[in-house]
C-alpha cells in the first residue's frame, strides 16, 4: 500500500514489549526504499519538546481503521484497547458491570478491565491471539 504526505495511518510496533500495539500518527514524507517519515498523535520526544517523528518502513503502517459502532462485545471477540498512547490487540475474556476483561499475549498473567469507550473491534486478521490458555 503506498501512502502520501498527511496521510492519517496507524503504526505497528515490532519493538519487543510492543508488539500487538498500533500508534496514531500522520505521514509527514515520503522517502526511498518504500519508508516514510511519520509524526506521532500521542507520542512525544524524549525531552518532551513535540510530537516523535520517526522513520518506519510500510509494512508498518496501516490505514486507519474504519470507525465500526458497537453496542456490546462477546467473550472471544478480538478487540484494540487504548492504552498507553496506543492501540493494543487483546482479547475479550469477560465482563464486569459496564466494563469489558481483555486478556493480552503479552501479559498472560494479568487481564485489564476498560470501558467500552477504549475499545474497538480489531479489523486485521493477522494477528493470532492464544485463546488456548485464556481462562474465561
Amino acid at each position: 500500500m503506498v501512502f502520501r504526505r498527511g496521510d492519517k495511518v496507524e503504526v505497528s510496533s515490532k519493538k519487543d514489549g510492543y508488539v500487538g500495539s498500533y500508534y496514531e500518527a500522520t505521514v509527514v514524507a515520503e522517502l526511498a526504499d518504500t519508508k516514510y517519515i511519520v509524526q506521532y498523535k500521542n507520542l512525544v520526544k524524549d525531552d518532551f519538546s513535540g510530537a516523535l517523528l520517526e522513520v518506519v518502513s510500510a509494512e508498518e503502517l496501516f490505514p486507519v481503521p474504519y470507525t465500526i459502532p458497537q453496542k456490546g462485545f462477546r467473550p472471544g471477540d478480538i478487540v484494540d484497547a487504548f492504552d498507553k498512547d496506543g492501540w493494543w490487540v487483546g482479547l475479550i475474556c469477560g465482563k464486569t458491570g459496564d466494563k469489558y476483561v481483555v486478556y493480552f499475549d503479552l501479559y498472560p498473567e494479568q487481564k485489564y478491565v476498560y470501558p467500552m469507550s477504549r475499545l474497538r473491534i480489531h479489523q486485521d486478521s493477522g494477528h493470532i491471539i492464544a485463546i488456548a490458555s485464556v481462562v474465561y
